[in-house]
């Protein structure tokens, strides 16, 4: 069987580290991993992948840092699987330009269908990080919008996205549109809390 692309997997927490990568490689995909910082970046510079699954919080080399040693240096798209989905970890998110951004806890039959997603815009040539400055694809802020209402309300990524459709067509939007509105009220909210 052919690989369906070479993906880097980077967790501190083994047990999750070990999940993802079996789940990945049952899904076709090679996989690399690396349960710090400093092996990740030592990984993708040997053997380039085409796109890198990152946690954020780890001893050491944090999962920004390796991201933007891959975005800088090896040009590798990211997502960023994680536990926090506050204010500040989102902006730092959105500054790097990650192409996805998944809140745990999240089970392989979630994780599989955006690493499959972000592949296809790899292949469809959107395989460059966008600078921070460019606007978000609908793709990605429909991600976020389905992360945050399954954080929230302890949902699947279906129930999630069956909430995200009753409330775009309740309210007569596209999907895109009503994601866009959810993923702003978040941030406006956030941005309200007090220091």
């Amino acid at each position: 069987m052919t690989s369906k692309g070479k993906i880097l997997v980077v967790d501190d927490d083994r047990l999750v580290l070990a999940t993802v990568v079996h789940g990945l490689s049952q899904a076709g995909y090679e996989v690399i991993d690396a349960d710090n910082g400093d092996d990740a970046i030592l990984l993708a510079r040997e053997h380039r992948p085409e796109l890198a699954l990152l946690d954020i919080r780890m001893e050491g080399m944090s999962g920004f840092d390796v991201a933007e040693y891959l975005r800088q240096s090896l040009q590798t798209p990211f997502m960023f699987l994680s536990a926090f989905a506050d204010e500040a970890t989102l902006t730092q998110v959105k500054e790097l330009g990650a192409v996805a951004y998944l809140v745990k806890p999240l089970d392989i039959h979630q994780i599989v269908p955006a690493v499959e997603s972000a592949f296809a815009n790899i292949k469809a040539g959107s395989n460059t990080p966008r600078p921070a400055a460019a606007p978000t694809d609908g793709r990605e802020i429909i991600a976020t919008a389905l992360g945050v209402l399954m954080h929230r309300y302890s949902l699947s990524r279906q129930e999630a996205r069956t909430q995200l459709q009753a409330l775009a067509e309740s309210e007569q939007r596209s999907l895109d549109d009503q994601a866009q509105r959810l993923v702003e009220a978040v941030e406006l909210l956030a941005a309200s809390r007090p220091a």
